[in-house]
């Protein structure tokens, strides 16, 4: 591993090395994936990383490609001491508003984990149910913390699959492509076949 790396990724593990060295033991990242798209669920990673877990590449999901981020995927579940995902979808975005559903798959993923965390670390969401366990709201988490970058991967990977699987559904919309995003394509896509399944 180059130097380079090396130091960055002390720097993403230096919040949560002061909390070991506080008798903190588990400390759980999280984020979530699917708050900005036009289509699609939203989907909240949970994740329990060993104290000495160092992997390459661990960074925020955005910053990495599609490739990688399968890549890593594989390497953080199968290190991690625990791991879940809370999917919410687009029925009940629409009923509770994307800001609740997101606090909602908070709760789901929490629920799914083997292990109780000490501390959850979040990236930028406040006022939740997290079981009663205590947790830290840090803005751009995802970019700071080593387990909440891991949590996005796992996120942004999970949710990633899943629009691939609507793709074989709807392939006229692109999801594979996109993953219900709205970009320029997609938004055409829409305008012209908006009648086509909601008739």
């Amino acid at each position: 591993m180059k130097e380079k790396e090396i130091e960055r990724l002390n720097a993403l593990k230096e919040e949560e090395n002061k909390l070991y060295a506080n008798n903190i033991n588990y400390i759980c990242g999280i984020d979530e994936a699917g708050r900005g798209p036009l289509a699609g669920p939203v989907v909240v990673g949970a994740v329990i990383m060993p104290k000495d877990s160092f992997i390459e590449g661990v960074n925020d999901s955005k910053k990495i490609s599609e490739k990688k981020r399968e890549k890593l995927y594989e390497i953080i579940t199968e290190e991690a001491i625990s791991y879940s995902v809370g999917i919410v979808d687009q029925n009940t975005i629409d009923e509770i508003n994307i800001l609740n559903a997101t606090k909602l798959g908070v709760k789901i993923a929490l629920e799914g984990l083997k292990q109780r965390p000490d501390l959850i670390m979040v990236d930028a969401l406040n006022n939740m149910d997290t079981l009663g366990i205590p947790y830290i709201s840090i803005i751009k988490g995802d970019a700071k913390n080593y387990c909440i970058s891991a949590a996005s991967i796992i996120a942004k990977v999970t949710r990633d699959r899943l629009m691939r699987q609507w793709d074989e559904v709807y392939p006229i919309y692109g999801f594979a492509k996109h993953k219900g995003y709205g970009t320029a394509e997609h938004i055409r896509i829409i305008k012209e076949n908006r009648t086509m399944y909601f008739t």
